[in-house]
């Protein structure tokens, strides 16, 4: 045997001791992150300074049963089109969901969120702007009505934290929900020098991005907590989206928090 390859093979024995460790770093992890899959909970440990590899992880998560199940639950659609009710913008992202700049792709969209027993009575509707740069929610509201106040809301609190100083214009992109086919919202981006896009009629896919985060949001927000009440739906919501967008972190953001991400980048930048 070579001597490399018998060096290799007692730097890499098993060992007991360290697993023991690290399985506990990983019960700790997914206490606070129920949601969390292991490529997610490698990266915590990284983090936390324990290097091991994301099959390691794997494989003891397994032992531990701890893989996530949160996402094997199949989430409820919302449909707002009505048709032709205002103006129909032109689909100026075609899927390109990419962006290396702050500020310059906003996605939105509005779904239907259930608590309780999850009947027709026990719905409401949740509703944010989505930056497409780092995954940061911009703003976001819940409310037991659709209307267009609902949606003009979030958007007017997402232009405010937008810089005034940007070098680029700003491009929001939705559905064609009758919301976004309104007057009163076409006027606040017209107002503040924004562009408009939308997808095309029942293609989802062109807000792949959206509808990729209704699914996170509502596995990890409700999904597997009780929530007995509209107040207490509205709560989870609110708490997740902070843990969001400060605290939960994204393997292809280098394992940082949307908002980690965004000012590690603009500092690099800077």
């Amino acid at each position: 045997m070579a001597k490399s390859t018998y060096e290799y093979i007692i730097s890499h024995e098993p060992n007991g001791s360290s697993d023991q460790s690290v399985k506990q770093a990983i019960q700790t992890i997914k206490k606070n992150h129920p949601a969390y899959g292991y490529r997610r909970v490698t990266g915590e440990l990284h983090r936390m300074n324990i290097l091991v590899n994301h099959k390691k992880v794997l494989v003891l998560m397994r032992e531990l049963q701890l893989l996530s199940t949160a996402f094997n639950k199949r989430t409820r659609k919302y449909n707002s089109y009505r048709g032709n009710v205002g103006t129909v913008a032109k689909n100026l992202i075609h899927r390109r969901f990419f962006t290396d700049r702050p500020y310059q792709k906003l996605v939105t969209d509005v779904t239907e969120v259930r608590w309780g027993t999850k009947t027709i009575d026990e719905r409401a509707y949740f509703t944010c702007i989505y930056d497409l740069f780092s995954g940061e929610i911009l703003s976001h509201q819940v409310s037991r009505h659709p209307t267009v106040e609902f949606t003009t809301t979030v958007l007017n609190r997402a232009v405010k934290k937008i810089p005034k100083n940007l070098k680029y214009r700003t491009t929001v992109h939705s559905d064609q929900g009758f919301q976004y086919q309104h007057q009163d919202w076409t006027n606040i981006l017209k107002e503040h020098r924004i562009f408009q896009s939308m997808s095309r009629k029942a293609t989802c896919l062109d807000n792949a991005s959206m509808e990729s985060f209704f699914h996170i949001m509502k596995a990890e927000a409700f999904y597997q907590k009780e929530t007995d009440t509209y107040e207490t739906l509205v709560s989870q919501i609110s708490v997740w989206i902070d843990d969001y967008n400060f605290s939960r972190i994204k393997t292809k953001l280098g394992c940082k928090s949307p908002v980690e991400y965004r000012i590690f980048t603009t500092q690099k930048a800077a």
